[in-house]
């Protein structure tokens, strides 16, 4: 497959445009998705080629303003994200796709609530729940219809999340390697490190490579 173009329709998300996107790492190609259901907007970048039934190296990434785009510490977000992109870059293809789900699934002002009970010693999970969310609300069916839309089915994963391995698998895709990203630990997210290996089993090692 072309990273200039989509070949397989999925009734859950609609390709609705594209363009180049030159980065630190390359010229990725910008793809835009929209939930058919509620108009939710998504997007996607792609290098390189693939044939269907490739295993494809994807990160699948869940929007985070504060990481991504003002560099704060109080996670890994924004590291994670430039390590998946270069390491796409080196491999010669790949995907990232961006999911608009800030907060595991809470939204930005709650995740700015969040932030502040945080400040008075709650963790993460105890945060969320205290503003009456669930710990992670995240859903993976728009992120699937995407990468079948990309004529991804099969693909090599880099997370440290084993949760979303589960919920790209039930969304009728498969995961032939878990490949995790050590990037961005640094003294102010070691508790939300340890949270996230605590409550949700996220794994760190960095010589760990698992189906």
């Amino acid at each position: 497959m072309s990273a200039n173009k989509t070949q397989v329709a999925d009734t859950a998300v609609e390709h609705v445009a594209e363009a180049d996107l030159p980065t630190p790492w390359g010229v990725f190609r910008l793809h835009g998705f929209r939930e058919r259901a509620n108009g939710k907007e998504h997007v996607a970048i792609t290098m390189g080629r693939w044939e269907a039934g490739d295993a494809v190296l994807v990160r699948v990434h869940s929007e985070c303003l504060t990481g991504d785009a003002l560099f704060s510490q109080r996670c890994d977000c924004g590291p994670q994200l430039e390590a998946a992109m270069r390491q796409i870059a080196e491999a010669g293809a790949g995907a990232v796709v961006y999911l608009r789900q800030e907060g595991r699934g809470i939204g930005l002002i709650n995740k700015i609530r969040a932030y502040a009970l945080q400040d008075t010693g709650a963790d993460t999970v105890q945060a969320n729940e205290a503003l009456g969310f669930m710990a992670d609300a995240r859903d993976y069916g728009a992120a699937a219809g995407i990468l079948r839309g990309l004529a991804i089915t099969q693909l090599r994963l880099l997370t440290n999340n084993p949760a979303k391995v589960d919920g790209l698998t039930a969304h009728g895709l498969t995961v032939t390697e878990r490949l995790p990203l050590r990037a961005g630990h640094n003294p102010h997210n070691r508790a939300y490190l340890e949270a996230k290996a605590a409550y949700f089993g996220h794994r760190f090692d960095a010589d760990e490579h698992e189906p």
